[in-house]
């Protein structure tokens, strides 16, 4: 009996850790390729643990999320769950926690690293803080903080005195400004 249950206690927390690594993935898929969200995922750690109580599914010790052409590093990834069994938060920290993902077939791989990302589900809103960096297609922002909101494509940028916001633009020759002339 008590071996029974374990089985079925592992194979709970199994079914909700794949459930809470999937929805973490879908909310950041949500605007890369449409065959991403096809694709097997994989998701490795040194160590899983999941709280039915609190909602808390906390990966550790060089973890990696892939699916498709995203893929998450970090050195821990915590999902806070609501009562709904839902995500709420997603927290990746790391030295520094990196992603990639293809956003568009016709564009290069996004990437991006910070100390920590944290995915708030009910605003849709990334946030990436200590030493913030975002890069697709030879642009790039960097600064202390950047927050990218999915709903509207908008990125914020904050700095410090000794750490201001850069942005890079590569040259466009298939572009042209008002006002400029040859």
């Amino acid at each position: 009996m008590r071996q029974a249950l374990n089985s079925k206690s592992r194979l709970t927390f199994l079914k909700q850790a794949g459930c809470v690594a999937v929805v973490a993935l879908s909310a950041s898929t949500s605007f890369a390729l449409p065959s991403d969200r096809n694709q097997q995922l994989s998701l490795v750690a040194d160590r899983a643990t999941y709280n039915d109580k609190s909602g808390v599914t906390t990966y550790t010790g060089n973890v990696v999320i892939e699916q498709g052409t995203m893929k998450l590093q970090a050195d821990s990834l915590v999902a806070n769950l609501n009562s709904r069994k839902e995500i709420q938060t997603i927290t990746a920290k790391g030295r520094p926690a990196k992603f990639q993902q293809q956003m568009d077939a016709n564009k290069g791989l996004a990437r991006g690293e910070a100390q920590n990302i944290v995915y708030n589900a009910d605003t849709g809103i990334i946030t990436l803080t200590g030493n913030a960096y975002l890069y697709q297609d030879g642009s790039s922002i960097r600064g202390n903080s950047l927050k990218y909101s999915m709903n509207k494509g908008d990125v914020e940028a904050q700095g410090s005195s000794s750490n201001r916001v850069q942005i890079i633009i590569p040259p466009s020759s298939s572009k042209s400004f008002p006002g400029a002339r040859d």
